[in-house]
């Protein structure tokens, strides 16, 4: 794929996930594309208005350049005079809780005069939205039967609801405190969670783990799960009749543990949780209702290791979350 096209794919992916700004080089989205020359007219899809990649040395006979990655078409367009850094994305870099702690990134976050600690108090979340009541929906007889977290475990474990429990290695029910006051809750499992049976425990799982000590929280006192039990093939996206058909384990893992608040990490579990379509950029920011209890809907942790971009919002969407633990405790 040319470097134009990959630009034009990511810049509407942005734009459609309702962002504003390339952390890259702290354009808007309409500059970027302007200066690399993409233009769309009123109602009509983007197009390209004069060449955003120029001949260079290595360039193919086609004209494409050596490396056709989108940065490298900004930084050829001249858009982005400075390349990005060369070394990968460490969770380290994930900012630190203020006041500072122990986290192992506190110090970055300290030395970064963008993000100073706010003088005045930050102003309380918008509502957002509501699903269901203050009474759990019903579940089949057998799953509300579970009188304990353990109960429903050896349930997902023997489930036969859908057909991924035949391409699957093991079920994943989730793990934590029983009597969490915070519930992580995430799409699917991946390849190591369904080899081992245990939620986020990957690359994404130890980047949540320090995400969650950054806020003075462990994962043996949170609950963590996915929407999902079993892992799709391939980790493709989860269908719907899947979906419908976890959706009482997880109503039921919901109603024994009674958080006070939950995060939703990623597009797909916000989405599958609030029964909307609506993109992750406009659900962030905003404390939504899961039958009474507050939702917060950020980024999922393997989307930071390939988006550096989204450390910021995800910083603020779990201080966020923390807040409204504090208060609920309170």
């Amino acid at each position: 794929m040319k470097a134009e096209d990959l630009l034009r794919r990511y810049l509407e992916q942005r734009r459609e996930m309702g962002e504003t700004e390339l952390v890259l080089d702290g354009l808007s989205v309409e500059e970027v594309m302007k200066l690399v020359g993409i233009k769309r007219g009123k109602g009509a899809p983007l197009e390209r208005a004069r060449p955003i990649v120029r001949e260079a040395e290595g360039a193919s006979a086609a004209g494409e350049p050596a490396s056709a990655g989108w940065r490298d078409a900004l930084r050829v367009s001249g858009a982005a005079p400075q390349p990005p850094r060369a070394e990968p994305i460490r969770s380290d870099d994930l900012p630190a809780a203020r006041p500072a702690r122990s986290a192992p990134f506190a110090e970055q976050v300290a030395a970064e005069p963008e993000l100073p600690a706010p003088a005045a108090p930050l102003a309380p979340a918008p509502p957002g939205l509501v699903v269901g009541s203050a009474e759990m929906e019903r579940v089949p007889p057998d799953i509300a039967a579970a009188v304990d977290l353990d109960q429903l475990a050896e349930l997902i474990r023997r489930c036969t609801r859908c057909d991924l429990y035949k391409t699957a290695i093991n079920a994943v029910p989730g793990e934590g405190s029983p009597h969490a006051d915070f519930m992580c809750v995430g799409e699917a499992p991946g390849a190591q969670e369904d080899a081992t049976g245990r939620p986020f425990y990957g690359q994404a799982g130890q980047l949540l783990t320090k995400i969650l000590q950054a806020v003075n929280l462990s994962r043996e006192e949170v609950f963590i799960l996915n929407v999902l039990k079993h892992r799709p093939p391939g980790n493709r996206n989860p269908l719907p009749d899947e979906v419908s058909a976890c959706r009482p384990y997880l109503v039921r893992q919901v109603h024994l543990v009674a958080p006070k608040v939950i995060l939703a990490l990623g597009t797909f579990a916000a989405q599958s949780l609030l029964e909307t379509k609506l993109s992750i950029g406009k659900l962030r920011g905003s404390v939504h209702r899961y039958h009474g209890i507050p939702v917060i809907v950020t980024y999922h942790p393997a989307a930071l290791l390939r988006n550096p971009a989204w450390k910021r919002p995800t910083w603020e969407d779990v201080q966020l979350a923390r807040r409204i633990l504090d208060s609920a405790s309170a």
